[in-house]
């Protein structure tokens, strides 16, 4: 009886159209909030900051920008690791090139970047749709790759193309230790996930899911399918460009053009279908499912195998938990294919009705 609506009345437009209209739900949300700004830093070791929390906080980031795309718009998109490279070269080259570059801008700048290439290699999406935008994107991957590694200017002219940055500041505040940089990801991410949230829900999000659902009938009633197509690639490459950015700067540290190959591409759409498609929340269920469990089967199957009396090699290992990794994905899709997102949501209806049956 805990998850209820009743009594809960709305005077005013503003609180009928809040983005948790349920008392419940915000207080669900700064609890979860105030956890991850104060208790996990109290309770975390620097392993679990550097081996799983930073990665799920940015891949978590670059899952809300191919939402955008292709959960709320419908546009399919294979080219999130080119946007990513695009991202961290063009922060890079603005934080060495310009004297004192702040990291923030330089972030910004990056991510603008992006933008450019991304509404660049969106233009085919004006007249080809599906698989066929699929591999028109999926050319960007292989453009980057061979842009960052070929031309030497965005590189600072370094034989293999691989960079490096250090001595980090935010505010003047020195940007080293784990727990400073998963905080600073963390404000990254909250900021633009609300950000992401309420553009969704407003006209130009209206637009996206009109285009997503019928693009010719959303034509018929005055939109314009090339601005609603390209400010979708816009957003989608901005907010992946600065997670790719936050993945050179503050995860690697020094990296080169294979660090964005086009196993992220597929990783990140990965984590949109299984989080749930045309939903904020369900990209971080999907970064979570993608980056926690391959290190629990990793953790796991040498123990499993121990009691079972079986020796087992690391590739062995390496070899099973893709197997696993990639059967866990086939019969999650087939149970739920609508994702995470949507068990979330039967889950909070169910509470909502208990436990009365309807």
């Amino acid at each position: 009886m805990l998850y209820r609506e009743n009594g809960q009345f709305k005077t005013t437009y503003r609180a009928d159209q809040q983005v948790f209209p349920i008392l419940q739900d915000r207080v669900f949300i700064a609890l979860v909030l105030a956890f991850a700004f104060v208790g996990v830093p109290l309770m975390a070791s620097d392993y679990l900051f550097r081996a799983i929390l930073i990665p799920f906080l940015i891949f978590s980031l670059a899952a809300v920008g191919v939402n955008i795309l292709v959960g709320y718009c419908g546009q399919i998109s294979l080219g999130s690791g080119a946007f990513m490279a695009v991202g961290a070269y063009g922060a890079y080259n603005f934080f060495v090139r310009v004297p004192g570059m702040p990291l923030i801008p330089a972030l910004i700048l990056g991510g603008l970047c992006a933008t450019a290439f991304g509404i660049l290699f969106g233009l085919p999406s004006l007249r080809v749709r599906g698989l066929y935008l699929a591999v028109a994107t999926l050319a960007a991957q292989f453009f980057a790759d061979w842009m960052f590694l070929r031309i030497k200017w965005f590189t600072l002219d370094t034989p293999s193309g691989s960079v490096a940055v250090s001595n980090l500041q935010v505010f003047g505040l020195p940007l080293e230790s784990a727990l400073s940089k998963y905080l600073f990801c963390l404000v990254v991410l909250v900021i633009i996930a609300i950000l992401a949230k309420n553009l969704v829900r407003g006209a130009i999000g209206r637009e996206w899911m009109a285009i997503r659902d019928m693009d010719v009938a959303a034509a018929v009633i005055g939109i314009r399918p090339m601005y609603a197509k390209l400010s979708a690639f816009a957003v989608s490459s901005f907010i992946i460009g600065v997670a790719g950015a936050l993945w050179a700067f503050v995860y690697l540290g020094a990296w080169e053009p294979s660090a964005f190959s086009v196993d992220y591409s597929f990783r990140l759409l990965f984590m949109v279908i299984i989080g749930g498609l045309g939903s904020i929340m369900g990209s971080f269920f999907g970064a979570a499912f993608i980056v926690v469990l391959p290190i629990a089967l990793n953790q796991l199957l040498p123990m499993l195998a121990g009691v079972f009396g079986i020796e087992i090699s690391t590739a062995g290992i390496a070899h099973a938990e893709l197997m696993i990794f990639g059967g866990l994905i086939v019969w999650f899709l087939i149970v739920e294919p609508h994702g995470l997102a949507k068990l979330w949501s039967t889950a909070k209806q169910k509470l909502q009705l208990w436990p009365f049956p309807h």
